[in-house]
């Protein structure tokens, strides 16, 4: 089985769409991972300049100029996420509703995705993410007993952070999700923050051990389910979720290098024995 490694378009958003692309293949990714709401580049010219370089993609969304009614934002959620779908992303990543939302109101998210994704033939994840209705491991463990088949972008970084522990009592819920995850988003997180400084610095040694102790079970369960590839993106961000102090290189330089080394680091892990 071989590992995919998209990189994030998150960051980058200055550098023309051509030059990104050429660093994006000269690092040896495989694709793309682009949230085409998040710059000012007609989207519709995307997808041709990644085909010309050989590279897959998917989509991240969340609603934009959302409606401050229930109603209005499912209205929206559904029109934003078909649109994107239309560009024939490998998948598309969502991040959906908020966490304070009802189960009710998150069951119509989450079936909303669905409906869209059974129409545009377009695989749809939900995204595990702060500010949205998948933002802890207990908020998310009654949704996944209730919806067994619910596919996940897995970011567990976010759970970490909000739970300010690494869930060693929370193990149930992991292991639901790594069963239920499609896509991983390899940030290293901490119990007091969603990025680390490094994840090469001797000091978040054991922050990092607490991801890929996750990360290796996914990757070994993908195996063991006979898929003959999976995708994982290296997502550290850009300030704020960077703590820019003390650096040598500009902000995309170190967000760059640092996600770099996040891919080389597991490509030598699940590709390279």
């Amino acid at each position: 089985m071989q590992v995919k490694f998209f990189c994030p378009r998150w960051g980058s958003e200055q550098i023309p769409w051509a030059r990104f692309l050429e660093n994006v293949k000269a690092a040896g990714y495989a694709g793309v991972e682009w949230f085409p709401n998040g710059e000012s580049t007609p989207p519709a010219t995307v997808p041709p300049l990644l085909q010309q370089y050989g590279l897959e993609f998917s989509i991240v969304m969340a609603v934009v100029n959302a409606p401050g009614n229930f109603e209005g934002y499912i209205s929206a959620l559904k029109e934003q996420l078909t649109d994107l779908c239309r560009y024939r992303p490998l998948f598309v990543t969502a991040q959906t509703g908020r966490e304070y939302y009802s189960t009710a109101q998150i069951t119509s998210c989450i079936e909303t995705c669905k409906e869209v994704s059974q129409q545009m033939q377009v695989p749809v994840y939900q995204e595990t993410h702060r500010n949205k209705w998948s933002y802890a491991a207990h908020a998310v463990a009654p949704i996944l007993q209730q919806f067994p088949d619910l596919p996940l972008t897995l970011d567990v970084s976010h759970w970490f952070c909000v739970s300010e522990s690494y869930l060693e009592d929370q193990q149930d819920t992991v292991e639901k999700a790594i069963r239920q995850a499609r896509h991983v988003h390899a940030r290293v997180g901490h119990t007091e923050g969603p990025q680390v400084w490094d994840p090469a610095a001797p000091e978040y040694a054991g922050a990092l051990q607490a991801h890929l102790s996750i990360w290796d079970k996914w990757v070994a369960q993908q195996r063991a389910n006979g898929a003959s590839e999976c995708t994982i993106t290296p997502e550290f961000g850009p300030p704020p979720y960077m703590v820019f102090g003390n650096r040598s290189g500009t902000p995309q330089e170190e967000q760059w290098r640092v996600n770099l080394w996040m891919k080389d680091f597991l490509d030598k892990r699940y590709n390279q024995k």
